[in-house]
């Protein structure tokens, strides 16, 4: 199991509280931004700064933070991401869970990983985990990508090789069953049956949304997880390893040219095989036609890249049929986020779920996943 180099600052080493954690962007002042430098080791004075509202975020809001300097210090950024909870108490309430997995990624997993991700300086949340605040890393002039548009070939192959750099670090590591909010001690069977039957009503209510844009056979496909979601969930625990759980365009920022992707949204963090991971993004990033023709390349590409960091049991033919069995994250995901979103739904967000939901439906066709896990 290869371990990574620690490249983010001590300051980042465990979960602050209290007056660290800003509420909203009125809070984030140039005495807070000063004090979070110089706890990250960066001295310097922040005389004001100017804060522009960045990305959509359906369980966090994002800012562009422009901070002027009294008194400028040289490994200082021109320009910070701040990322802070918003929404109602009651929508706080039922994501705070995410909340809590985005800061203990960058406090307590980041840097024991070599994932593509936002260089971090500050993650704190609050005792009720109703609150938190990240002082992250402007990776402009990447561009995020785009659900509906799907990405290159080559881009997949980039993605998937910064995917291992988060799965190899930790293939099998039983560290991170201590890790409790990434890997909660009592999931098992009742967890499982729970999400099983979570999943079904709302696949009820997402072809019911979508009755007129899905054709019948996607609308079976989606309704037909729901009966085996549990089972699914419990099968095939190894390997396993911690996963970002919604791995998929776009949470992804794409270098204007050239290779390089890194990766955002660390609300879903997990500890679960990686093939979930890898099935959900070629599932539903590549257009059907790309997939079928490219995905043993792909997965070609995905088993090299843990193998040089030093992960060699795990040959590519039993990585595409753990890939076969992992296209359920794809619906999973799909109709859990598009149900329980925080925000109404529009004519965006409408055509990036049933994006999702066709791509990872002619996946689980092509792929014969439902009959896999039927005899799993």
């Amino acid at each position: 199991m290869a371990r990574a180099p620690d490249r983010y600052h001590a300051a980042v080493s465990e979960q602050r509280r209290g007056t660290s954690v800003a509420a909203d962007i009125d809070e984030v002042t140039p005495e807070w931004l000063t004090a979070r430098l110089r706890d990250a080791g960066i001295a310097v004075d922040v005389a004001e700064l100017q804060s522009t509202r960045v990305g959509t975020g359906q369980i966090g809001a994002s800012y562009r933070v422009v901070p002027t300097s009294t008194s400028p210090h040289d490994g200082a950024p021109a320009s910070f991401i701040v990322k802070l909870a918003t929404g109602s108490e009651a929508v706080r309430q039922r994501v705070a869970a995410g909340f809590a997995k985005e800061v203990a990624f960058y406090s307590t997993i980041a840097a024991t990983v070599v994932v593509r991700t936002p260089r971090c300086w500050h993650a704190a949340i609050a005792d009720d985990t109703l609150t938190f605040s990240l002082l992250l890393e402007d990776l402009a002039p990447a561009v995020p990508g785009v659900q509906k548009d799907g990405c290159s070939v080559a881009q997949a192959h980039d993605a998937l090789r910064n995917l291992a750099g988060l799965h190899a670090p930790r293939w099998n590591d039983p560290g991170l069953l201590g890790i409790e909010v990434i890997a909660p001690p009592d999931a098992g069977v009742a967890v499982a049956d729970f999400l099983g039957a979570t999943y079904a009503d709302a696949a009820e209510q997402f072809t019911e949304r979508y009755r007129d844009e899905l054709d019948p056979t996607e609308s079976q496909i989606i309704r037909d997880v729901g009966p085996v979601l549990a089972r699914w969930q419990m099968a095939r625990p190894r390997p396993f390893t911690v996963t970002h759980g919604d791995y998929r365009l776009d949470n992804l920022m794409f270098p204007t040219e050239g290779d390089g992707v890194s990766v955002l949204d660390w609300q879903t963090v997990a500890v679960a095989p990686p093939s979930r991971d890898v099935a959900y993004f070629l599932g539903n990033s590549l257009d059907p036609s790309l997939r079928r023709d490219h995905e043993h390349a792909l997965i070609d590409t995905y088993v090299r890249a843990p193998g040089e960091l030093g992960v060699t049991d795990y040959p590519a033919a039993a990585c595409f049929q753990d890939y076969r069995f992992g296209q359920l994250q794809g619906p999973m995901i799909t109709v859990l986020g598009c149900m329980f979103a925080s925000s109404d739904p529009t004519p965006a967000s409408d055509e990036m779920f049933l994006t999702m939901a066709r791509r990872s439906c002619a996946a689980i066709r092509d792929l014969g996943t439902l009959e896999l896990v039927a005899v799993a």
